[in-house]
């Protein structure tokens, strides 16, 4: 699965909305969109912020591992 679509996956289980995870990441909800369906990327700092709101790792964030792994 590609980063992108991770980032999609885990908003919906988190029951979130696109301008939910937008408003946190401090980008406009079209940005956002853009980078769930792979158009645009996200800087390092947006996926430690994502990392730390879902609480998973980084690498799973990348594409490097399947299955996510806790930070806490």
């Amino acid at each position: 699965m590609q980063s992108y679509e991770k980032l999609k996956e885990l908003r919906e289980d988190s029951n979130c909305t696109q301008s939910d995870i937008a408003r946190l990441l401090n980008v406009s909800q079209q940005y956002y969109s853009l980078c769930e369906r792979g158009i645009r990327k996200l800087f390092t700092h947006h996926f430690i912020t994502l990392a730390r709101y879902y609480n998973v790792s980084l690498d799973y964030l990348a594409g490097l591992v399947d299955t996510p792994r806790k930070l806490y």
